[in-house]
């Protein structure tokens, strides 16, 4: 049996993960800009761990390894028709979040709150109708909204991620942030990330705050593990997720499965961990809590963004799980 004191996910730096994110699926209904290709193969429903084997890993996270948050991406995590179940299986010592782009919110709410979910963060690029059908390549704006309403309705905790994009959504950081404040929303703006097929000049985080304090006053809050720093707006709360301006690393703490069974220790780091092809082999729990033992403690120091040794990953974030 694994020993309480190495049942942590605990690299060469010292982190330790307690924080899973979970891709259910690479399949979306918008082509995000900066997120995948407008011609990008979908993996074969082969290769996609099904309902019971994602299950039994988040298990063997949370009961073995010391898990603490599980957070459901894709792609698109509701375009799996299983995904309440899926939820529903989590074990009751880890808080559970998904991350979607609202369209399909509507359809699926009753299952998910009867499946224990709490809270949802919801991609939203922009409130003009025409610039976020420029950035998703699809009209679906109103359809985003209307899931974001439902959400509220819920009562469960809405986050709005924003992505923004140089010389394409700059205008719409305050709108956005005048809307989900007077929502109750709490609002993330996240730097563009070197994973898609956008090869931009990303607005930095500081671009962003500068927009915002030609409105707000901003009070920063205390720092944590997680990637945002927060502000405090009027008793609403805005954060900022600088990936490339003002790296983290240091205070990582996630540890990634892919929708197709691999442990990824780092968003930017292509070194990849099968455990699909030894779990369906017969291995047994703990053979698959020592392999992602092993998979995390080849965490790299940090990404090497914006230097010479940085190559992007092969694979784009709607392969990954953003």
């Amino acid at each position: 049996m694994l020993q309480q004191a190495a049942a942590q996910l605990r690299d060469t730096q010292g982190r330790v993960a307690r924080y899973l994110r979970v891709s259910l699926t690479d399949r979306c209904q918008l082509r995000c800009r900066y997120c995948m290709p407008a011609d990008l193969a979908w993996m074969p429903n082969e290769r996609l761990l099904s309902a019971a084997e994602l299950s039994r890993l988040i298990t063997i996270a949370v009961t073995r390894l010391g898990v603490r948050k599980v957070r459901f991406t894709g792609g698109e995590p509701l375009l799996r028709p299983d995904v309440a179940s899926i939820i529903a299986s989590v074990p009751p010592d880890a808080a559970v979040s998904l991350t979607t782009n609202g369209l399909e919110l509507p359809k699926h709410l009753p299952g998910l709150v009867s499946a224990g979910l709490k809270s949802v963060n919801i991609s939203i690029d922009a409130l003009n109708r025409r610039t976020y059908a420029h950035i998703t390549g699809r009209d679906r704006l109103a359809d985003a909204l209307a899931g974001l309403r439902q959400a509220l309705e819920a009562r469960l905790r809405v986050k709005v991620n924003t992505v923004i994009l140089r010389g394409v959504n700059e205008g719409e950081i305050l709108p956005l942030a005048d809307f989900c404040l007077a929502n109750g929303c709490e609002l993330r703006f996240i730097e563009q990330m070197p994973l898609g097929p956008l090869a931009t000049d990303p607005v930095s985080a500081a671009e962003i705050l500068t927009a915002l304090r030609a409105r707000y006053e901003l009070r920063p809050l205390p720092r944590t593990s997680a990637p945002t720093q927060l502000y405090d707006v009027g008793g609403g709360r805005i954060g900022v997720i600088a990936t490339v301006s003002f790296p983290f690393c240091q205070l990582c703490d996630r540890t990634r499965l892919t929708a197709d069974g691999h442990v990824r220790a780092c968003l930017f780091d292509d070194t990849e961990h099968d455990l699909r092809t030894p779990l369906r082999a017969g291995a047994s729990d703990e053979e698959l809590a020592y392999l992602w033992l092993a998979a995390q403690r080849q965490k790299a120091p940090g990404h090497l963004i914006g230097q010479a040794s940085f190559r992007k990953p092969v694979r784009t974030m709607s392969m990954i799980g953003g």
